[in-house]
C-alpha cells in the first residue's frame, strides 16, 4: 500500500513538473509537419447514439435519462461494420487519417476497457472492438488513427454535471471529480498502449464548465505526451491554444472566421498545425432526416480553401447504425478522391502559399512551386508580390499552356482565364 501511494505520489510530481515546462519532442516536430503535410482526415462521430438516427446529442435534445439511455447498447449489433472497407474509401479520397469518437458526450465507449462495462465490447452482443478493427485497417494502408475523447460525460454519476449536462434529467448527488478525472486518464492510457502509435488526442467537452473549474488539463497532458510523445494533443475548446497542445482547431469554420459562433475567442496560432472540422451535412452524428449534404464541389472548394489558409480539413462522415457510412457520404468520398488523384499535388504536403485568402481564391506553396486555386471563374487578372525576373515560369495545370503576365522589380500581374467549375489551378515555378 504505501509502496503504491509512493509511486503515484511520484507519477503525479512527474507529471505536474511535465505539464509546467511543456516542450514538444523532436518526434512531436516531426509529428505536426506530417499532420500538416496530409491537410485531409475524416471524421466519424459514431456511437449507439446512431441508433435513434437523430445525431450525436440525441440524449441531450430528448432528455433522456441515463438508466433509459443505458438501454440502447443492449440493441447495438452494426453488422455491417467492416473497418478495412472504411479506411480504403478514407484512402481513395486521399484522406490521410481518420479522427473517431473512442467515447463521445454520452459516455459509451467504441473500444475494449477495463474503466467501464459501458462499451462496444461489454454492453452490446456485437462484442467486438470497433477501434481495434479500424486501428488494425489503418496499420495495413498508411493511414494515421486519432481518437476523440470527451471531457464531459452525460451517463457517469461522478461527473460533475456542467451547464450542458444539468438539462438532463440527471441526480448530481455523488459527484466525484477525482475518481472521474482517474477514470479519464485511464481510459486515455488504454487508447495510447492498447492500439499502435496514435496521431493525436482530439479532446471535446471543456466548454461545459465555462468557468472556475480546474480539469487539470495541463497534467493530462504530460500524461499523453509521457505515453507517446509524438502524439498530438487539441482540445476543441473554441479559445486560444493552451500550453501543451499541439494543434489548434476551428469548429464549422476555416481559421479566421467565426460564421459559426464558435470562434469569437480565437487567434490564429503562429505556431500550432491549424484544422478545420466540417460536416457534410447539418450533424455529426448519424440523422435519418437530416440529407442536406453539401455538394461534392463545395466541399473540394473547402479543402482547397483550408489548405489555402494552412490548416487541414476534418470532414465528418456520421455511419448508420448497421456500421455502413451514408451512401451520400459515400459519393462525396469518390467526387474527392477523384479530384485530389489529378489536383493532389498542389493541395498535399504543401502550406500557405503567396498570399493570404483573395476574393478569387487562395494559395499554397511546395518549394519554389507556387499553386494559385482561382474559385470564382470571373477572375481575370490577378496581381502577387513577386519581381518579375524570379518567376521561371508560370503555366495553367491542366493545359500546361503558359499565362500571360507583365511585371517590375517588386510585382507580377498575370492575366488569366478561369474556366474550372471547380477550381482553376496556376502554376508558378521561381528560379
Amino acid at each position: 500500500m504505501k509502496k503504491s501511494l509512493f509511486t503515484a505520489l511520484a507519477m503525479l510530481t512527474f507529471l505536474t513538473a511535465s505539464a509546467q515546462s511543456y516542450q514538444p519532442t523532436d518526434d512531436n516536430l516531426q509529428a505536426r509537419q506530417a499532420f500538416q503535410d496530409a491537410k485531409f482526415g475524416i471524421f466519424i462521430h459514431w456511437g449507439v447514439y446512431s441508433m435513434l438516427g437523430d445525431g450525436e446529442w440525441v440524449q441531450h435534445s430528448k432528455r433522456i435519462n441515463r438508466d433509459e439511455y443505458a438501454l440502447l447498447p443492449a440493441g447495438f449489433y452494426p453488422s455491417r461494420f467492416d473497418a478495412r472497407q472504411w479506411v480504403r474509401a478514407f484512402k481513395e479520397a486521399g484522406a490521410g487519417y481518420v479522427t473517431i469518437t473512442s467515447r463521445h458526450h454520452d459516455g459509451f465507449s467504441m473500444f475494449r476497457t477495463d474503466a467501464t462495462d459501458f462499451d462496444i465490447v461489454d454492453a452490446t452482443p456485437f462484442r467486438r472492438d470497433i477501434i481495434g478493427e479500424l486501428a488494425e485497417a489503418c496499420a495495413e494502408e498508411g493511414i494515421k488513427l486519432h481518437f476523440y475523447y470527451s471531457h464531459m460525460d452525460w451517463h457517469r454519476t461522478d461527473y460533475p454535471l456542467g451547464s450542458a449536462s444539468k438539462d438532463l434529467p440527471h441526480d448530481e448527488a455523488s459527484t466525484d471529480w477525482p475518481q472521474y478525472y482517474r477514470f479519464m486518464n485511464r481510459q486515455l492510457t488504454e487508447l495510447l498502449t492498447q492500439y499502435g502509435p496514435v496521431g493525436a488526442i482530439w479532446f471535446d467537452g471543456e466548454w461545459d464548465h465555462k468557468s472556475g473549474f480546474d480539469w487539470q488539463l495541463p497534467e493530462q497532458y504530460a500524461l499523453i505526451h509521457q505515453l507517446q510523445p509524438a502524439c498530438l494533443i487539441g482540445n476543441n475548446h473554441h479559445h486560444a491554444v493552451a500550453p501543451g497542445e499541439d494543434i489548434q482547431i476551428f469548429e464549422q469554420d476555416l481559421p479566421g472566421e467565426n460564421t459559426a459562433g464558435f470562434s469569437g475567442e480565437q487567434d490564429i496560432s503562429r505556431q500550432n498545425p491549424l484544422e478545420t472540422c466540417l460536416t457534410m451535412n447539418n450533424t455529426w452524428g448519424y440523422s435519418i432526416t437530416d440529407k442536406n449534404y453539401k455538394s461534392a464541389d463545395e466541399l473540394i472548394r473547402k479543402l482547397v480553401r483550408s489548405a489555402g489558409m494552412n490548416a487541414n480539413l476534418l470532414l465528418n462522415i456520421g455511419p448508420r447504425p448497421d456500421g455502413q457510412l451514408p451512401v451520400e457520404a459515400v459519393e462525396r468520398l469518390k467526387a474527392i478522391g477523384e479530384w485530389t488523384k489529378r489536383y493532389g499535388e498542389s493541395i498535399f504536403h504543401t502550406r500557405g502559399g503567396l498570399l493570404p485568402p483573395q476574393p478569387w481564391g487562395v494559395t499554397t506553396q511546395r518549394g519554389k512551386t507556387h499553386y494559385l486555386h482561382i474559385l470564382h471563374a470571373d477572375t481575370r487578372e490577378i496581381v502577387l508580390p513577386l519581381a518579375k525576373r524570379s518567376v521561371k515560369s508560370i503555366t495553367y495545370f491542366d493545359s500546361k499552356a503558359p499565362v500571360a503576365f507583365t511585371g517590375n522589380k517588386t510585382q507580377t500581374t498575370l492575366s488569366v482565364s478561369a474556366d474550372n467549375s471547380i477550381d482553376t489551378i496556376v502554376v508558378i515555378e521561381l528560379k
